[in-house]
């Protein structure tokens, strides 16, 4: 098969939950999408002709700017050949980033190139974030909070946040000259004068406040404006989606039918994250029949011993799973777990960075998986935490997901694709903040009946 139009949008996430949740917006939204794991050859692409969205899952999250510089100018060529009218670079909702790690700036820097400005969307209110006058606030388990208060943000261990005005944050990262169209402005249906304004300034790097349902479909029709004129870069989270369906639906568009996911009687879930969201995902998990399996990260410095811990947790989930339990195969339970400094400290004392042992227990968790799913032990799989996901996803071998059954928002049940085209598995992958308590339940047990609240709730 060949692809007879040029695509509606092309996107690159960098971290994988995130170009998921991207997928996921569109799909859902009637607009077929397909995600691959590495620029697709003419052969992949044709596989999924149908597909009206494509994207890349990348990490440029964890990377330098030296290393954005080596492969992002590839990827954006890449994506902006394909002709799509929008290119998005997908970053995290909660402004992962520092000038050495995940530079925003710079991506946006490489990106944006030649064109005259770029839409800045941080914020995406169906997942519990929100701009307003420049200020990032996050849902968290306890309440809302700026992003510089946040319980988890301001703790990330590689890039905390101390700094919630988004302007400031860019500041750090890049030169390129920043503005702002704000809630009032938005409320006022002056985003075009806004813009001319900002314009006027020499802004180039435009952020845009998201507060609600009207703030959506203004900033998307921004987008789609500039679409019509040019191809449009825009730097921003699932928000930039969110905003282009809601505005294509202000003018008309009908939402498809729901698509609630069904269940299975097993899964198999590995989980890398450090969030106490995804602590308390696990221990709902285990009152409702799931077993923990603890994870030994310790041992990633060393192959031999690694190699042993996987085979033991290979083991250990089989003996679950023949139990009619779902295994939880997990390195940490919270901020506060004792085993996250006893791996740094062994990290440190290898001479191991973060990303290189994040690298290696996330591969090595999904080479598990995949053994599991080579002896038909289970028919779904699951990983939590944003770049545990990527490096499992990889080791399990697949080439492209797509979406096929909603679970709760930015956490769908995907289909994983393999090079052999009739194989596919269930496949989810979630960040380590995302969904609400019982999200591991329902990854087992599907959505039975649609729930309005599906497509609305806001993550715990």
């Amino acid at each position: 098969m060949t692809r007879n139009a040029p695509p509606m949008l092309a996107w690159y996430g960098d971290d994988f939950t995130g170009a998921a949740a991207v997928m996921e917006v569109l799909e859902f939204s009637g607009f077929p999408s397909v995600l691959f794991l590495e620029p697709p050859t003419r052969e992949m692409t044709g596989r999924f002709a149908d597909a009206r969205c494509i994207g890349i899952a990348g990490d440029a999250r964890t990377r330098s700017p030296d290393w954005m510089d080596a492969h992002l100018p590839a990827i954006f060529a890449a994506l902006r050949a394909t002709g799509a009218g929008i290119v998005h670079y997908k970053m995290c909702s909660t402004l992962d980033s520092s000038p050495q790690i995940g530079s925003i700036g710079r991506a946006a820097e490489i990106g944006l190139g030649d064109d005259p400005w770029a839409p800045v969307l941080v914020a995406a209110p169906r997942i519990g974030r929100w701009q307003t006058f420049g200020t990032l606030f996050a849902r968290h388990s306890g309440g809302i909070a700026r992003l510089d208060r946040h319980p988890t943000m301001s703790r990330h261990p590689v890039t905390p946040m101390d700094e919630a005005d988004v302007r400031l944050h860019l500041a750090r990262q890049t030169d390129l000259p920043r503005g702002l169209i704000d809630i009032i402005d938005l409320q006022h249906d002056a985003a075009a004068v806004a813009l001319a304004r900002e314009r006027a300034r020499g802004a180039r790097l435009i952020l845009v406040d998201l507060l609600d349902q009207a703030s959506l479909i203004a900033a998307g029709h921004l987008i789609r404006a500039e679409a019509a004129l040019r191809q449009v870069f825009v730097v921003g989270s699932q928000g930039v989606e969110d905003a282009i369906v809601a505005a294509t639906v202000a003018d008309g568009h009908t939402l498809p039918a729901p698509r609630p996911a069904g269940g299975a009687d097993r899964i198999a879930v590995a989980s890398g994250s450090c969030s106490p969201d995804t602590a308390a995902q696990i221990r709902a998990a285990v009152s409702q029949g799931f077993a923990v399996i603890s994870v030994d990260a310790t041992k990633t410095v060393d192959p031999a011993a690694w190699t042993a811990e996987c085979a033991r947790l290979e083991a250990a989930a089989l003996m679950a799973l023949a139990g009619g339990k779902s295994p939880i195969l997990a390195s940490a339970q919270g901020p506060d777990d004792p085993s996250i400094s006893a791996t740094r400290t062994a990290r440190q004392a290898a001479g191991q960075s973060d990303r290189d042992g994040a690298e290696v227990l996330g591969a090595g968790l999904g080479t598990v998986l995949s053994r599991l799913s080579a002896r038909r032990a289970a028919k779904r799989f699951a990983v939590a935490g944003g770049d545990t996901s990527g490096f499992a996803t990889r080791a399990f071998g697949a080439v492209a997901l797509t979406a096929q059954g909603e679970i709760v928002p930015a956490v769908p049940l995907l289909s994983a694709h393999f090079k052999e085209p009739a194989a596919q598995t269930d496949w989810i992958v979630k960040g380590g903040q995302m969904g609400p308590e019982d999200l591991f339940v329902r990854m087992r047990d599907g959505v039975a009946r649609y729930d309005p609240g599906v497509r609305s709730a806001q993550p715990a």
